[in-house]
């Protein structure tokens, strides 16, 4: 019999990093190796409470360790930020398809993320530097409500070194002894000059961001078949069964959770 889809493995926390007050990143010591490409999600389980999907924020050239990072939003979110290091989940998976990276090769890429949504394009970010000599330029356009919900700092300075690495962060609103840039995510997007047949976009953050970001990539003349969207909506079974993630007739769980604008565009409930 092959491996049962459903059965967690046992994973113990090895360390607890706080990003922000309200997002840690849970490093995990994996009891068996877990393979998975950038982009692809995990069902997480808090034993005796229930399991949530997320999408590991570290680097898949790493099998036998794993970092989540997750943002403190509701019930089995706020347990998880209960636990200590030493204490022990269960993970399941991975699902989904994952980044097209073999579509990004010799081509142009603007990675936008606002919040907590820099956490799965932190685990494509370290698969693209792994290789980053086969990509003509990768931007990397972030943003936050504030300097101290700001992700991953620590990596700041030594992204912005990587050559054909451009980092460029804003917050939405001007703060205290904050020098950089201000406004919302889109405003990192303004007077792009970009050839449609060489770039292509990877976009990560609420779906209402979301789509004001792709609004802003057609105006600057994106190919709406190079924009792809994490749509990382609730799921609950993994496996395309429960019928909870779907938009028409995909299901986000095996044909995502990060889908090309382009062919679904149509779809009424996309950004739902």
């Amino acid at each position: 019999m092959g491996k049962n889809p459903y059965k967690p493995i046992i994973a113990k926390i090895k360390k607890i990093i706080n990003e922000t007050p309200t997002i840690k990143t849970f490093v995990f010591d994996l009891k068996e190796p877990i393979k998975f490409k950038a982009g692809q999600f995990m069902q997480l389980t808090v034993p005796g409470l229930g399991e949530a999907p997320f999408t590991p924020s570290s680097s898949p050239f790493i099998s036998n360790e794993m970092e989540i990072t997750i943002l403190k939003t509701g019930i089995v979110t706020e347990a998880l930020h209960n636990l200590k290091e030493g204490d022990e989940v269960g993970l399941r998976g991975p699902f989904g398809k994952g980044y097209p990276v073999e579509k990004f090769e010799n081509k142009i890429i603007y990675i936008i993320g606002g919040g907590v949504g820099l956490a799965p394009l932190r685990s494509l970010i370290f698969t693209l530097i792994h290789n980053y000599n086969n990509y003509k330029k990768i931007f990397i356009k972030y943003g936050a409500r504030s300097p101290e919900e700001l992700c991953f700092k620590r990596y700041y300075d030594e992204w912005s070194k990587i050559p054909n690495i451009e980092l460029e962060i804003t917050i939405d609103k001007p703060y205290p002894d904050w020098t950089g840039k201000v406004g919302l995510v889109t405003t990192l997007l303004e007077n792009l000059k970009i050839d449609k047949d060489e770039t292509y976009a990877v976009s990560c953050g609420p779906e209402i961001m979301l789509k004001f970001v792709t609004v802003k990539l057609l105006e600057q003349q994106f190919d709406p078949y190079k924009i792809y969207l994490s749509m990382n909506r609730k799921m609950s079974c993994g496996m395309g069964q429960c019928g909870k993630c779907n938009i028409g007739n995909i299901y986000l769980c095996k044909d995502g959770p990060d889908i090309c604008f382009g062919k679904y565009q149509d779809y009424f409930d996309l950004f739902c």
